[in-house]
Parts: structure tokens; sequence; C-alpha cells
């Protein structure tokens, strides 16, 4: 059934939604046909449900919600998109809803819920079990963007003292485990997470051994408080695949895993990429006209005031410009070389803090190599635009006053992709929301003002 939904040749290269899929959806969409529609689903991945449905419009999602409801579950609902699974949850029956959450682990009903509105909330916890649900309601009370938001209540613990046989006893005996989980974590009477053990170790090994003889050197708690970004760097930076988490009393009260770590480094990443291009960090494909201009517009018109100023530099040089009109041609080639180098400079700043490469400890030595890169890339393309302005217009001077101007803006935007994210973040502002607009501003000045400023004093 699979190989005739798929090409498998495609699948194998990168893993994209199979075009033919999407297609065949429409079609059983236009005859209504729930069987064949639930048939197409069942061999699907959660993920793959989740990509066909923000493919489709709105109104094919909902005959899709309206036909295969059944095939529906909570591990869907947590792979769409935020906005869309608003509109699934207010779209399908309270009692497919509350079947699909009752499946989930408590860190992803947290994940599910904590971006509706009240009344969808009350509405999930409702379908919970009580004590599913306190779990879920203790871990919004935690502050957002926190462990204690990102973190599972299902914990798998054994005491210090315990040896391999007592614990391998002790989880056969469970009628319930996580579904997912890599560590046995070991706690002392107080419930203090003292070490943990890989389920690889505790498998292979003797049953008389104390758990303390296969404690992971990797080993570190998180604070319930901690925000999540500084959980994924931990797990990033620490190559971990769990961690306990723990109160202000240091006891045990939750465990992250790797799955939800690399999902938050994953919305790092694309928050970064959103900001820099000054689109919001909450933008989808699947968001409408009007979301997407409030989104865009007040960036826009920050850049319409940047534009401005630039302009007002220009104006300042009306009479040169008129002398020389080959100055006119030329200025946007200085100024857009300025932008895109400060550009490159900016993008690994942002990155380097976000990963905390970027310190006080190496800021002078980064703020000195992005200056030399840049003199060294102003001095090459001056070299280059010198002798094409001096071709193009048959005046030495005018090729000279290109590669000047050429080398200063350079230098200026390698050093402003530095220094303006670096500030910003000082001053307790995100840098990757608004660098881009004050080095561009940066860039265009210094480029016209060079530009035109030398053409003035070497030409007239």
């Amino acid at each position: 059934m699979a190989d005739t939904l798929f090409d498998q040749n495609d699948q194998d290269e990168d893993f994209a939604l199979d075009r033919s899929l999407v297609d065949e959806v429409r079609l059983v969409l236009a005859t209504a046909d729930k069987s064949r529609l639930e048939e197409i689903f069942e061999p699907l991945h959660a993920a793959d449900v989740a990509d066909l449905l923000e493919q489709v419009d709105q109104g094919e999602r909902r005959e899709i919600l309206l036909l295969a409801r059944d095939v529906f579950d909570g591990e869907i609902l947590s792979e769409l998109d935020e906005s869309l699974r608003e509109e699934a949850i207010e779209f399908l029956p309270d009692d497919v809803v509350s079947e699909a959450v009752r499946e989930l682990e408590t860190d992803d009903v947290v994940d599910l819920v904590e971006d509706l509105d009240e009344p969808q909330q009350e509405a999930i916890l409702d379908a919970l079990e009580d004590a599913d649900r306190v779990a879920v309601e203790q871990a919004l009370a935690w502050p957002e963007d926190s462990a204690g938001r990102l973190m599972q209540r299902e914990i798998v613990a054994a005491p210090e003292h315990w040896n391999v046989g007592q614990t391998i006893d002790f989880l056969r005996n469970q009628d319930e485990l996580p579904e997912q989980f890599y560590h046995v974590i070991m706690v002392d009477p107080r419930l203090k997470p003292t070490g943990y053990v890989t389920l690889g170790k505790l498998l292979g090994a003797a049953r008389e051994i104390p758990l303390t003889d296969l404690c992971e050197d990797t080993f570190r708690p998180i604070r319930v408080t901690q925000p999540e970004e500084d959980v994924a760097y931990a797990f990033n930076q620490y190559h971990l695949i769990s961690a306990p988490v723990v109160d202000e009393d240091d006891r045990l009260v939750g465990v992250i895993t790797i799955d939800d770590a690399m999902a938050v480094l994953d919305e790092e990443h694309e928050e970064d990429i959103l900001r820099l291009a000054g689109v919001g960090e909450a933008t989808s494909l699947s968001d409408r006209v009007i979301e997407t201009t409030k989104t865009r517009f007040p960036w826009l018109f920050v850049n319409l005031i940047t534009a401005i100023l630039a302009s007002l530099v220009i104006a300042q040089f009306e009479a040169t410009i008129a002398q020389f009109v080959a100055l006119a041609v030329l200025m946007p080639i200085v100024a857009s070389m300025g932008g895109n180098a400060g550009t490159q400079a900016l993008t690994v700043a942002v990155r380097a803090l976000a990963t905390k490469d970027l310190t006080s400890s190496n800021l002078w030595r980064v703020i000195k190599r992005e200056a030399l890169v840049g003199l060294a890339n102003g001095l090459a393309f001056a070299l280059i635009m010198g002798v094409v302005g001096w071709i193009w217009f048959g005046q030495p001077m005018l090729g000279a006053v290109l590669a000047i101007a050429m080398v200063v803006n350079l230098v200026i935007a390698g050093l402003a992709g530095i220094l303006v994210p670096v500030s910003l973040e000082k001053l307790g502002v995100d840098p990757a929301l608004a660098s881009g607009a004050f080095v561009t501003t940066v860039t265009d000045v210094v480029g016209f003002f060079a530009f035109l400023g030398l053409a003035g004093w070497m030409l007239l």
C-alpha cells in the first residue's frame, strides 16, 4: 500500500511529503470517500499527516478533519503548526480531541495547551485523567519558556543504594512506563537526584552490580526555572540525551529528553532567521493575509525610515551629483556591497551570541578579525571597481574615489555587523530582532557619505 503512495527514490532523497500523495488526497476529498482517506492516512507518520494538513487550504483541511477523524490522534495534534492546531481543536468534536490528548505525555500536553485560549485549555484539561491534569496544571504554573514547561512528569527513578537486579525487577513490575526514557535516575531518601544510568548499561550488567558503579559522567540536573534556551544549549554542549529537573529544594520533579531540547534549539534557530529578516518569530505559511501584513509592516516601516536617512545624506551632495552624473550610477554599488558585508558579519555574530560562542573574553579578537576581513575584501574589490570605474567613465580619479569608498564601507560594515548586535544584547534588546535595520542604516549612510564626500573633495 505504501508503495502506491510514495515515490521511493524521492523519499530516500529528502524525506519530503510526496506531491502525488497530496494530489490523491484531493481526489479522494472530491468523492468524499471516507474509507479510502483513512486507508491513505493509516501508514503515514504523524509528522507527514501534519505536513499534509499544512499544505492544503482551509476548506480542504476541514474536509480531511471531518472524514478522517477516526485516525486523528494526539501525535498529529502536537506536530501541527500552532495556528493550525487551534483551528483543528475548534473544528474537531470534543470526544475526538479528548481521546487524542489522553495518548500524549504530559510535556506534549503542556506544549499543546500553553498557547491556546482559556476555553480551549479547559476543554483539553477536562479530558485528562485527574493525575495527568494536576501534572499539566503544575507545569503551566512555571514561567513560560522555562524547563518546568518543557519537562515531562513521567519519571523512572530508583533508590541510589539499589543494584541492577532490583532495578530491573522494579521496572518489569510497573504497569506502565514512559513511552520514551533513556536513563534510570538515582535518588537519595529526600528525592534528590544523585546520578543516572543508561538503559544500555543497566541491561548489560550483572544483577549484583550496584547502580552507583554504572553512573554516567554526563549527569547534570537542571533547575526547573532555567530558561529553555539554556536547557537546549546544555543538551547540545554536553551531548545529553536526558536530564533530571529539580525544584528549588533540589528534589526531582521531572525529566527533559533530547527530542524536546532539540525542538527548542530548532525553534531558536528558526526565530533568529525570521527576526533577522524582520518577519516576526511566529510567522507561518498558513498565516492569513492580515496576520502576515501586521507582522511585516513594522519592520518595513523601520526600513523606510532608514532609507529616508540615507536619502538625506545623498541630498547633501546634490551639486556634486549634478556635476558628475556617473556618481548616481556608481553609488548604489558601494552601499550594496557594504550592506551585504554587514549582513554576513551580523549573521555570524547573532548565531555566535545565541550559541554563547561570542563572549567578552573573545569579543575584541572577533572585532579585529572582522575589521581585517573587511579591509582585505575592501582592498580586493577596490582594485576591481577602481579599474571598472576608470575604464567605464574614463576618469582615473573617479576610479580612485570608488576604490577608497569601497574599502571604508566594507571595514565599517564588518565592525557594525559585530558591534551592533553585541551592543543591543548589552542593552537587553534581542540582537536578531533589531540588528538588521541598524546595520543597514550604518552601511548605507557611511557608504553614501564616503563616496560622495570623497567625490566632492577629489573631483571638484
